[in-house]
């Protein structure tokens, strides 16, 4: 019988797995019509997302774009990304033509529908925003796309397309109907290995509630939130920040894992197995991606 496969190294556990294109876990929306802003935002999130959509009212489009094109060349291109408008809106079509000589930018697409509306912009990475009851249905495919490199849930849009009075129950969660949309959300970019991005809170001064949505996200195994005032971001990262409890547990069973080669061991009286090791690894990415890490 062949011999095990040795365990990972403590190095190959921070391996990143998700795309290099996009990387959290705190992104920041800038008004795209607020260029003396974008080197602000980028200073102080993971990735700052230029908006060319519902930031900008519809006068002020032109200038938006122009601003975010000669502002591109001034930002760290693995840090930036662009919300372009939406497919059928007057601005879809202007918005590509203007960033066409960046092929590289990814951008964020609302109101994706179907996995076609992604396609059309290959081999552009995209970020799809599923904000509709087809857009959420449809997460499975859209986050399967070849150029689909995340793919993010809007709850306010989501609930204005549901009908729906209220997003959240009495004591502050998710309605059923909007809990399941981010469940699926997070199930097809798992599937599909792409980065599962959290939907924003507009209600910016409650970082209680922030830092409970985070929370509660960071359990369920998303990547990134998205935040839409810079008060926001040192909530999210802290949030996202493994504890040195968690490291320290995390480097104690790849350590293990180490010495044993023959597959399951125990360890303090608890079973380590691959879903163990997994975990570890993963702890241990996300502690060294954190900032100041």
């Amino acid at each position: 019988m062949a011999d095990e496969p040795a365990a990972p190294s403590l190095a190959e556990a921070v391996e990143d797995p998700l795309p290099p294109v996009v990387r959290g876990p705190a992104w920041l929306f800038c008004p795209g019509d607020r260029p003396e802003r974008y080197a602000k935002a980028a200073a102080v999130a993971d990735m700052v997302v230029l908006d060319l959509e519902d930031a900008v009212g519809p006068g002020a489009k032109d200038g938006a774009r122009s601003a975010v094109v000669a502002g591109l060349d001034a930002l760290d291109p693995t840090g930036v990304l662009v919300r372009i408008n939406a497919p059928g809106t007057p601005w879809h079509d202007d918005d590509l033509a203007a960033l066409a000589a960046r092929p590289d930018v990814p951008v964020m697409l609302p109101m994706t529908a179907r996995a076609a509306d992604v396609v059309a912009l290959a081999p552009r990475p995209v970020v799809a925003l599923c904000e509709t009851a087809a857009g959420v249905l449809a997460a499975p495919e859209i986050a399967a796309a070849p150029n689909c490199v995340g793919i993010m849930w809007g709850s306010e849009d989501l609930r204005a397309d549901l009908g729906g009075r209220s997003a959240r129950t009495a004591a502050g969660g998710y309605r059923p109907a909007l809990a399941e949309a981010r469940t699926r959300v997070l199930y097809a970019a798992r599937a599909a290995g792409v980065m599962p991005v959290d939907t924003v809170l507009v209600d910016i001064a409650d970082l209680d509630r922030l830092r409970s949505d985070t929370a509660d996200a960071v359990a369920d195994g998303y990547a990134a939130k998205a935040c839409v005032h810079p008060s926001q971001v040192a909530v999210v990262r802290e949030a996202f920040r493994p504890t040195p409890t968690e490291v320290a547990d995390a480097q104690a069973v790849l350590a293990a894992a180490e010495r044993h080669t023959a597959g399951v061991f125990a360890l303090d009286g608890r079973m380590v197995d691959a879903p163990v090791l997994a975990h570890a690894r993963e702890v241990l990415r996300q502690a060294s991606h954190a900032p100041g890490s």
